[in-house]
């Protein structure tokens, strides 16, 4: 019979677990409430819808971003409805993994449960509500810092099922954004061919494979359902990427400067001194320890902290990488109890570090809304979203585009709305404010997914990536019939859509308000061409 203890430890669990799950999708779902910012906000929106409705990535628009925030957010449409409401869930229920995975890990490294619940509470703050919304860049750092910590409990325990679920953790953060997931992914690898040299376990071995080829099976098998090209995956995914990865590789990442990399993220840097400490003091007394799985876990926080330091970086985002915070502070929590007895001061400056800064960066970026450039926006002007359509409800619009006049936008907008609703033509709609083709219940065949990736791939019209892009581009409009293009303005990056992809005399250009402009498509040899070029 159990315990009247482990029934009270029972009970108490599952009283964190609940709190755990309102505390971090209702605080996500506040800020995901609160304002937008465009080619952000509404990049998911709207490809969410077009895989509800049959539209895929890849094939029938071009892409960098993984398909797996898109999929799974047709998922989230399918049962509960095309909303605003069900879109933040999507990154409610994430930011609940992530904050459930930390309590979970501390709590199984023997971390006191009081303690486990404070910091995975923290890592809610944190991790999602920068953005509120589904975010590559969000979705792909929670899934990376999942598998670090499913890697760590494959470590710690002797069950197989973290090898099973590491690579299909793994593929799904990749399958999001190739970035950071790469360098966890590195990182996991020389890891973990350190520990089977020392601990060879051809079982643990097995299931990990096993689980590779279940996640890669099931995304092949989605390639094949949806006729997505496993030739056009890998030039819009791979290879595109791989050339702008170069670019902020060159001149993001370096030059390596003390103050962009330890001033800016000290208190990151500061999180982990303890098991750098611990680490380096254990090595100097034996090198055993070099072996040990305390060491490899040890490893793993620090690599995935600078990987994740390096990610930002390279993206041209606000900050968002600071919910690694109290994933540090817990563990280096858990070390110093094992090493340092005696010493619990510094458990007390570990809970004020852990405490202090999430205060501090949720005031600054998140309360703020700095990620989605609305740090001086006034919120009060905010106004109902449902004047859009009631898909809409619940969000409060004040736009980084026009954070100062919101009922201005919305005015222009409606207009913009308005008149393409009337225009029974073939149609193709290109715009940031991707929520329209929703709320007119209309696929909106942009043959990009948003238009900023494509303003790089149009710098360099020699190069081959050009060519790809322009050879979907005009596949698209041909397959598709299209008669006239809507630009709404502005589109990040640059509004001359048209002008840099085709020649002059395929399209006439009428500007219809302020922020819309159409292409009238005209015959031309080039539209004919398409499939001619290389």
């Amino acid at each position: 019979m159990e315990t009247i203890k482990s029934i009270f430890d029972k009970q108490k669990k599952i009283l964190y677990f609940i709190i755990i799950f309102l505390f971090s999708t209702s605080f996500n779902q506040y800020y995901g409430n609160l304002g937008v910012c465009p080619i952000d906000s509404f990049w998911f929106f709207n490809s969410g819808y077009d895989v509800l409705n049959g539209y895929y990535p890849f094939k029938d628009y071009w892409t960098i971003a993984g398909p797996f925030i898109s999929f799974t957010q047709a998922f989230f449409f399918k049962i509960l409805g095309v909303s605003w409401f069900s879109y933040v869930l999507h990154a409610s229920i994430f930011n609940f993994l992530i904050s459930i995975s930390t309590f979970y890990t501390l709590y199984k490294l023997k971390l006191n449960i009081h303690y486990s619940f404070l910091y995975a509470l923290l890592v809610a703050v944190l991790a999602y509500p920068s953005a509120g919304t589904p975010y590559v860049d969000h979705h792909s750092s929670i899934l990376s810092m999942m598998a670090i910590l499913c890697f760590i409990l494959a470590l710690n325990t002797n069950l197989k099922i973290y090898w099973f679920l590491l690579p299909i953790i793994l593929l799904l953060s990749f399958l999001t954004k190739q970035t950071p997931t790469g360098y966890i992914f590195l990182i996991i690898i020389l890891l973990s061919f350190i520990y089977f040299i020392f601990n060879f376990n051809i079982n643990k071995i097995v299931c990990g494979l096993f689980g590779s080829i279940v996640i890669i099976s099931i995304f092949l098998i989605i390639l094949f359902i949806g006729k997505i090209s496993l030739v056009s995956f890998f030039e819009q995914y791979i290879l595109f990427p791989l050339s702008i990865g170069k670019i902020r590789y060159e001149y993001f990442l370096f030059p390596l400067e003390f103050s962009r990399i330890f001033l800016r993220f000290k208190l990151i840097h500061l999180s982990s001194l303890i098991l750098i400490i611990i680490s380096i003091k254990c090595i100097k007394n034996d090198f055993k320890y070099l072996k040990d799985n305390e060491f490899l876990i040890s490893l793993s926080l620090i690599g995935s902290s600078y990987a994740l330091i390096a990610h930002q970086l390279m993206t041209i985002n606000g900050m968002f990488i600071f919910f690694i915070i109290p994933i540090l502070t817990g563990f280096s929590h858990i070390y110093y109890l094992k090493h340092y007895k005696n010493k619990k001061y510094i458990l007390h400056l570990l809970v004020f570090l852990a405490i202090s800064s999430t205060l501090y960066y949720g005031n600054k970026y998140i309360d703020k809304r700095d990620f989605m450039d609305l740090r001086n926006a006034n919120m009060e002007k905010a106004v109902d979203a449902s004047i859009f359509d009631s898909k809409l409800r619940g969000l409060k619009w004040i736009s980084c585009l026009n954070p100062n006049e919101p009922k201005k936008e919305i005015s222009q907008l409606l207009e913009v709305i308005n008149i393409i609703k009337k225009d029974q033509r073939n149609k193709s709609i290109i715009t940031d404010y991707q929520h329209i083709s929703v709320i007119l219940s209309s696929y909106d065949f942009s043959p990009s997914h948003v238009w900023f990736i494509n303003h790089v791939a149009k710098q360099d019209k020699k190069s081959k990536y050009f060519k790809m892009y322009k050879r979907l581009f005009i596949n698209q409009l041909n397959q598709n019939k299209i008669e006239v293009a809507y630009v709404i303005k502005p589109l990040w990056g640059n509004d001359d859509v048209f002008e840099k992809s085709l020649s002059p005399n395929c399209f006439k250009k009428i500007k219809v308000t302020e922020i819309l402009d159409s292409y009238i498509l005209q015959e031309c040899e080039e539209l004919k061409i398409a499939s001619s070029i290389n």
